[in-house]
């Protein structure tokens, strides 16, 4: 093949990379919105904000985010070390079960908790009655509504971030190092905290990045518990005060940290290839517990999942069945809230997979010439869903404006509030929140498919959009189905922006939830959060398959 014949293969495709460009201006767009919007605002609001607002919710966000830190760190890496490098009864179960608290959002999860463990709930109460006890004040039990509350309930939602990353930098390590520990006399303990765990830190930084993230970003379950964030107080400052440019001075102060976090993951995963070291590509053996140690590993890989799936799930069970016997029927509008919900989310997936194949499939034409477009295209996802929403007021309201007077103009009709109160600004919301979902996902799927293909259609005459369509599409459709699954869910799951953008007078599932919460109403809202979690499920069991897949090709070779 010529010079000129690769050349004329690599031709960018202008229209292509135009509409790449335009989809990367739709992601920006609102970050800049957000800084037009805080420096809008009048400079005598920072002295309040500086005594009042920001010192509070600074320090509060702080201690949040290194609790949970330390928690996720703690149960995902130890659990990790266990399922990886040991053999105890009911291991198998544990490799995917310690997955299954991703499916319990974290505002549900807070939720379950302040109605399952208050004084007269069903846990005090069965403890009571096993004891013997008949007041609530014969058995005083920890403050769940409080930052230490907090703190344990999102780091047994968000642990399971740190265990894969950790399980799968374990997994990879060669035999060569661990057992040259051993020779030289090192027990277990000693192997772990000298040899296994520097090797596996940059892997278990980029877990503990994402949980850290989703900490910043929740809502639902710091509001629930009492702790005045940042993303409680942008929510707070733009609807209780009615004070938007106040909530983005906030969101940049809360942007400054998410881009911190980022850039720590990114320093993290700079590192990633120094998981493997020796000359052995075989994994350690895995060794067999007994007695007592046995018996801890046992307990140690089931309170996490017992505490953040098994109990929330059973009580939101038994509770909605409950609200159900008692009524005989649903609760009313839930079958709309669920259509409604169901049918955002769907919209919200289809135009995330459309655009994050736009920008895949561009640059593995040679439309684009970096990765410097679909790195920004995915940036969404790093944004908290109260800060992408603060900045998408203020566009979209302008586009709106714009469009009732051009209809006025040309039909003589005011349409009103064609995007904002339709819920477009939601599915808006929700594509750029996910963006990177599809974009990760297609470019995995294009990393097994060999340019040899590629070069065989061009030898044959066919042109990119033939062989995108006849050749790529095919063979990337497992990748498309994880990626729409897996944004549809987080869509669903999706509080704050929702809670932001959602018209007045629509009820999605989580809104559902937050409203009851609120009102403190829980047996009301359990069928909701339950149907949340269910839905949840189908994510992480494709994870657990894909991580069991993936594990079983690292281990080939290994004694169970």
């Amino acid at each position: 093949m010529t010079a000129a014949s690769r050349s004329r293969r690599r031709a960018p495709l202008p229209l292509l990379r135009g509409a790449v460009w335009a989809v990367v201006g739709v992601v920006l767009a609102p970050l800049l919105a957000l800084a037009a919007i805080a420096a809008s605002g009048s400079t005598a609001l920072w002295p309040h904000l500086l005594v009042y607002v920001l010192p509070q919710a600074l320090a509060q966000t702080a201690l949040l985010v290194a609790g949970v830190g330390v928690v996720v760190t703690v149960i995902g890496t130890g659990t990790a070390w266990l399922v990886a490098t040991a053999r105890f009864p009911g291991r198998g179960v544990f490799e995917w079960a310690l997955l299954l608290p991703l499916a319990v959002p974290t505002y549900i999860q807070a939720y379950v908790y302040l109605d399952a463990v208050h004084p007269l709930g069903p846990i005090p109460t069965a403890i009571r009655a096993a004891l013997g006890m008949t007041s609530p004040r014969d058995l005083p039990l920890p403050e769940v509504r409080s930052l230490w509350g907090c703190i344990v309930l999102l780091g047994l939602v968000l642990y399971p971030y740190v265990y894969l990353t950790a399980r799968s930098a374990f997994l990879v390590q060669t035999a060569a190092a661990l057992d040259a520990a051993r020779t030289l006399g090192l027990g277990p303990a000693a192997t772990f905290r000298r040899i296994a765990l520097p090797l596996a830190r940059p892997a278990i930084v980029v877990g503990l990045t994402l949980a850290l993230m989703e900490t910043v970003n929740d809502i639902g379950a710091s509001e629930f518990l009492g702790v005045q964030t940042l993303t409680l107080s942008i929510y707070s400052t733009w609807l209780n005060r009615s004070d938007l440019p106040g909530a983005a001075q906030i969101a940049l102060v809360m942007l400054a940290i998410v881009v911190a976090l980022t850039l720590a993951e990114r320093w993290g995963r700079r590192q990633l290839r120094v998981g493997a070291v020796g000359g052995r590509a075989h994994p350690t053996l895995r060794r067999r517990l007994g007695g007592p140690a046995a018996a801890g590993a046992f307990l140690a890989c089931l309170l996490p999942v017992a505490l953040g799936f098994l109990l929330p799930a059973g009580h939101l069970l038994h509770t909605a069945l409950g609200r159900y016997q008692f009524h005989g029927r649903l609760p009313e509008g839930l079958l709309a809230e669920a259509g409604a919900t169901a049918l955002l989310a769907a919209l919200g997936t289809l135009v995330a997979l459309g655009l994050g194949a736009l920008v895949v499939v561009a640059r593995r034409t040679g439309a684009l010439g970096s990765a410097v477009a679909g790195r920004l295209a995915g940036l969404g996802y790093a944004v908290p869903g109260t800060v992408l929403a603060v900045g998408l007021l203020v566009p979209l309201a302008k586009l709106d404006n714009a469009l009732a007077t051009l209809g006025a103009a040309l039909f003589g009709l005011a349409p009103g509030l064609l995007i904002s109160g339709s819920g477009a600004a939601l599915v808006l919301a929700y594509t750029i929140r996910f963006l990177a979902i599809p974009v990760g996902s297609l470019e995995a799927g294009y990393g097994k498919i060999g340019e040899t293909l590629d070069m065989a259609a061009r030898s044959l005459g066919e042109r990119p959009p033939g062989m995108v369509r006849r050749i790529h599409l095919p063979l990337l459709r497992p990748a498309l189905g994880a990626a729409a699954l897996l944004v549809f869910v987080d869509c669903m799951k999706e509080l704050p922006a929702t809670l932001m953008l959602r018209p007045l007078n629509l009820e999605t599932l989580a809104s559902h939830v937050y409203g009851e919460a609120a009102r403190g109403t829980y047996e009301d809202g359990a069928l909701a959060a339950l149907l949340i979690v269910l839905v949840g499920l189908a994510p992480v069991i494709l994870l657990a398959r894909l991580s069991r897949g993936g594990d079983q090709v690292a281990s080939s070779g290994r004694s169970r």
